[in-house]
């Protein structure tokens, strides 16, 4: 891969991968609710799940789920569904006693799997393997050059995130300072969700 495409690809990488989406905030509120250690599950699942999904991708299955609308709005819909329903979980655990309980846990699999109903991963994801793998004769060792960039980004920027949380954890246990903070962050995971009903 040339030196200009691969500049490009960690150009996109690092305004996709910093940049404030589903991922990163529930990075940030699972890790100010639990704590660094149990929120790297999540972290760590992020990558894992995204890279699958970049397979599919560049498998070709991207096309065909681009192309069959009915399909690309069943994902759309189970995602802004599944989006809503960690937002409502999210704004009712206004306690560190509340969070450490099963209300604000998402495993490392529900984490993966977020990936597949998430518009901004499927966006990103169809834009590398149309952009820097696919209909190229070298695609397989562009896709092992892409792969390793992407997983080292998807774990850094939420693992920052996830630690900017847990960063907050002790400030936020006084008063309503947590309850308030879920609270911003399920609007934010709810206005994403309202950003896919038009993406």
């Amino acid at each position: 891969m040339p030196l200009v495409e691969f500049t490009a690809l960690l150009v996109l990488a690092a305004a996709m991968s910093f940049s404030p989406g589903p991922n990163t905030t529930l990075s940030t509120a699972l890790a100010a609710n639990r704590g660094l250690r149990p929120a790297m599950r999540f972290v760590c699942a992020v990558p894992v799940g995204w890279t699958a999904l970049l397979l599919v991708c560049a498998a070709g299955i991207g096309a065909a789920v681009v192309a069959m609308p009915m399909l690309r709005t069943a994902i759309k819909a189970v995602g802004i569904a599944y989006l809503l329903w960690l937002a409502w979980k999210l704004s009712q655990s206004g306690r560190l006693a509340d969070a450490d309980g099963a209300r604000m846990d998402v495993g490392f699999w529900e984490g993966a799997a977020l990936q597949f109903v998430n518009i901004k991963a499927w966006l990103l994801a169809l834009t590398i393997v149309a952009g820097w793998v696919a209909g190229r004769p070298d695609g397989l060792q562009r896709l092992v050059v892409v792969v390793p960039v992407m997983v080292v980004f998807a774990f850094a920027s939420n693992l920052l995130y996830a630690a900017t949380g847990a960063l907050l954890r002790q400030w936020l246990a006084e008063g309503a300072r947590l309850l308030w903070f879920n609270r911003a962050m399920a609007l934010v995971l709810a206005a994403t969700a309202a950003w896919m009903v038009t993406a």
